[in-house]
């Protein structure tokens, strides 16, 4: 894979509040459980925010994703990457300013990506 043919990653938000805000207000209307975030401002150049979150089944993470891919484009004007969407255990939503990790809740048990990127008492806030 040359440097031309890597996925041009999703563009910076204007707003990265609203659109972590957005984030949130869609996982809470799609029953998503567990939901936190992590600030990432100033401790990581990959986003402002790192949300994750569970679905019961494969089959609501998938949904989640795909409704949450959908109104990032609607709002934002960019289509988030999305990789493991065809099995639905992990899904990962780049949207620029905010990345989403939505799990079933074995797999996220598993990985316990709260406590890789956990900074201080910040993790777990939402």
């Amino acid at each position: 894979m040359t440097a031309t043919d890597a996925p041009t990653p999703p563009a910076r938000s204007e707003d990265p509040d609203k659109l972590h805000a957005l984030v949130m207000q869609l996982l809470d209307d799609e029953q998503a459980q567990d939901i936190i975030s992590i600030p990432l401002a100033g401790k990581s150049s990959i986003a402002d925010y790192m949300v994750i979150a569970c679905g019961r089944s494969t089959r609501q993470v998938a949904a989640i994703a795909q409704k949450l891919a959908e109104k990032v484009k609607q709002s934002e004007g960019v289509t988030p990457r999305i990789e493991g969407l065809p099995t639905a255990d992990w899904v990962l939503i780049d949207a620029g300013d905010v990345v989403v990790h939505l799990f079933r809740p074995e797999v996220r048990s598993f990985y316990n990506l709260e406590r890789m990127w956990k900074f201080g008492d910040e993790a777990g806030e939402a």
